[in-house]
């Protein structure tokens, strides 16, 4: 399926989901380097996978020496 704006494709998969019933998330957005717009979204069923750790979030690792 293809849709003219972004926003309608995000409009019809949360009503799809509603209907059905389950929730969404944003899974991850990519952007292009070229120019740093959204070249793609992923929302997914809420109970998808596992959510990405934010960089902040994680812990560094040590080299013991």
């Amino acid at each position: 399926m293809k849709f003219d704006t972004l926003q309608q494709g995000i409009n019809f998969y949360e009503n799809y989901a509603k209907v059905s019933g389950f929730d969404t998330r944003l899974y991850s957005t990519k952007k292009r380097k070229s120019d740093g717009k959204i070249s793609l979204k992923y929302y997914v069923c809420n109970k998808e996978g596992f959510r990405e750790t934010p960089d902040f979030m994680q812990t560094a690792k040590r080299k013991d020496q």
